[in-house]
């Protein structure tokens, strides 16, 4: 039996592979077919995250709190418990939590899927504290920042007090408050640990004369704010190598002295 011709052959394969046309037409709908799906997975995947009941808060934990409570956290942070998780705007929460909450040195705010808020909070740490005036003796928490963020009622443990004692009004149009309570900072914050357990007071009396008043009736000139930390390894050398002394003069770390038995 013969088997198809060339006429015969060319005519099956243009059945086969239709016209150009008819390919432009299949194309066109697998591309409908590929944009209804697209359109279908979006639509479905807008209602799973705004719509459904499935992911929404349910709960607002609070970590890394040491003074403030996890109810002041939640009460600041203000989360619309039951609205959908991906609606949160985080940094509206973080900047609320802020403002209300100076204590808050920094917070995370990051979504628990499917139904969490999770509010990672590092408070502030004070570093001196100020008596405050006309406010009942209570006293503001001053961190290593030289933020005034919080007034309590009684001064923390092993926290030293700052001492303004600066008299001449040429210092203070020179030098203003915000400027020395800053440079006070710097030195508690450079005093070593072992100094600063025993630390009760910085006093200021000028830009460059600032000193540390310690228990057992003890004292450490410290001069200005700069070379902190040559001054504190001077200071703790010093100590070690003179340790019944009272006084010690660490102003001009290269040519330190100490005093008194």
């Amino acid at each position: 039996m013969a088997g198809p011709t060339t006429a015969e052959r060319g005519e099956r394969q243009k059945l086969e592979s239709g016209s150009p046309r008819l390919r432009r037409l299949r194309r066109l709908r697998v591309l409908i077919i590929l944009l209804t799906a697209v359109v279908l997975v979006t639509a479905a995947a807008l209602w799973l995250l705004y719509g459904s009941p499935w992911l929404r808060v349910e709960k607002v934990s609070v970590s890394g709190v040491r003074v403030l409570t996890d109810r002041q956290v939640r009460d600041a942070a203000d989360v619309p418990v039951g609205s959908p998780l991906i609606s949160i705007d985080t940094d509206a929460v973080e900047a609320r939590l802020r403002r209300k909450l100076p204590r808050i040195d920094s917070v995370d705010v990051v979504r628990s899927w499917p139904h969490g808020i999770g509010l990672k909070v590092t408070e502030r740490t004070p570093v001196l504290i100020l008596k405050s005036t006309g406010n009942g003796g209570k006293y503001v928490e001053v961190d290593a920042k030289g933020v005034r963020f919080a007034t309590v009622s009684a001064a923390p443990k092993g926290v030293p007090a700052l001492e303004l004692a600066v008299s001449k009004a040429a210092v203070l149009r020179r030098f203003p408050v915000g400027r020395l309570v800053r440079e006070a900072v710097g030195v508690a914050r450079d005093i070593p640990a072992a100094v600063r357990r025993d630390t009760r007071i910085v006093k200021v009396r000028s830009y460059d004369s600032i000193s540390l008043e310690l228990s057992g009736g003890r004292s450490v000139e410290w001069g200005s704010g700069e070379n902190g930390r040559a001054k504190a390894r001077t200071l703790a050398a010093l100590m070690k190598a003179a340790p019944g002394a009272r006084h010690f003069d660490v102003s001009a770390p290269i040519a330190p002295a100490s005093s008194g038995s």
